[in-house]
């Protein structure tokens, strides 16, 4: 429980630092939406696993309520610097009860297995997000706004919310698996496939790279693929092998997204993804679905007496992304509603429209902006 904490409050909300103006919105509002989520959480996912009309509370369900949030924090990443916190507070209320109503479709009517939850909570989350993204679209945000981009330090903080989740996946992928075998197998798979993911994201950022350099952007995100990619197979009797191999098509399928496929869906199809969960969560999240319907063709898998199917897989996987594109284009709609205080696109990825940011950062702006000027002046001379 305590690992997967760690991963929502710290994990999730440093690595949304990256933006050079919007550090304190990144880990404040992450800190909002993951407690308003696990409260409500409980509550939805209660609903379906009532015990003589009583919502069961322990251990299993507050991980289950920090799992539901998840979803809610993947989606917030591709909306990051676009919303309001009430926005989000409504988003997280929307997508939270609608999640749980998938999630009982796929564990109880589907009887799919998916127990790191690449399909339920990653692609879900991500596809969620980017229908809302869709919905909410910024044509004044198309030629990049001058917030959106990192620096030195911003980039550092990202990488430590990096540090912790990659430490902690394995912890994610087994925290909800059935008996000690099942655990371990899960840390296993998830700790394999996550050492070749991030083998395979240094060399391919490297090769995309036209100076043959290392992109942080890669590193802080691609790295992590594998732990979605492998979480629906994670407690599945496959060879540690196989399971680096899915980190490896995670890997190459996460960076290959970054580098071709965001700036495609930027420009043609108006989804402005701005922590690119498309790549980390969206694509690997389909992956792992394809992963299980592979597997459970291969392998006779039992799970609560029953027994694993691909069609079930398959459905399960489906149905999750109809679901979320379908949740997440009605959530954005209502998002958009004029009375719920859009942020103007002059003050996007900005956390002095909602923060108290400290006197010597303004004033270091504008005294490192008149520099800049200075200096301009003088080439110019």
């Amino acid at each position: 429980f305590q690992d997967v904490h760690v991963m929502i409050f710290v994990g999730f909300g440093f690595l949304m630092t990256f933006l050079k103006k919007y550090g304190f919105s990144s880990v404040g509002f992450n800190m909002l939406i993951a407690a308003f989520g696990l409260q409500w959480g409980i509550l939805m996912q209660g609903f379906w696993h009532m015990k003589a009309g009583k919502i069961p509370i322990n251990i299993e369900s507050m991980i289950n309520a920090d799992f539901s949030t998840a979803t809610a924090l993947i989606s917030f990443g591709a909306l990051l610097g676009k919303t309001s916190p009430i926005q989000m507070l409504i988003l997280t209320l929307l997508e939270i009860t609608i999640f749980a109503c998938n999630e009982h479709l796929v564990t109880e009517i589907f009887k799919a297995t998916d127990v790191g939850a690449s399909m339920t909570i990653h692609a879900f989350g991500a596809y969620f997000g980017l229908a809302a993204a869709f919905v909410l679209y910024r044509p004044g945000l198309t030629n990049k706004h001058e917030n959106d981009e990192s620096t030195y330090h911003s980039d550092m903080f990202a990488m430590i919310g990096t540090l912790f989740l990659w430490l902690f996946w394995p912890s994610f992928n087994s925290a909800i698996a059935a008996g000690r075998e099942a655990q371990e197998t899960a840390i296993i798979n998830t700790y394999y496939s996550l050492a070749a993911c991030t083998v395979v994201t240094f060399a391919l950022s490297s090769l995309v790279d036209k100076r043959g350099k290392f992109s942080m952007v890669l590193i802080q995100n691609a790295t992590l693929a594998g732990g979605v990619a492998v979480g629906t197979c994670a407690d599945l009797a496959i060879h540690p092998f196989s399971a680096m191999f899915i980190g490896v098509i995670a890997g190459i399928v996460s960076v290959l997204g970054f580098q071709f496929l965001t700036p495609v869906l930027a420009s043609k199809l108006k989804i402005q993804d701005t922590c690119g969960v498309h790549n980390l969560h969206g694509l690997p999240g389909i992956l792992g679905g394809i992963a299980g319907i592979i597997v459970t063709a291969t392998k006779r898998e039992m799970r609560n007496g029953h027994l694993l199917t691909p069609s079930m897989q398959a459905a399960a996987l489906g149905s999750t992304l109809g679901i979320a594109l379908v949740g997440g284009a009605l959530t954005g709609a209502i998002l958009k509603l004029p009375f719920l205080g859009q942020v103007s696109d002059q003050n996007c990825f900005d956390d002095s429209a909602y923060w108290e940011v400290p006197e010597e950062e303004t004033m270091y702006e504008i005294h490192s902006s008149h520099h800049d000027e200075h200096s301009r002046f003088e080439a110019a001379m």
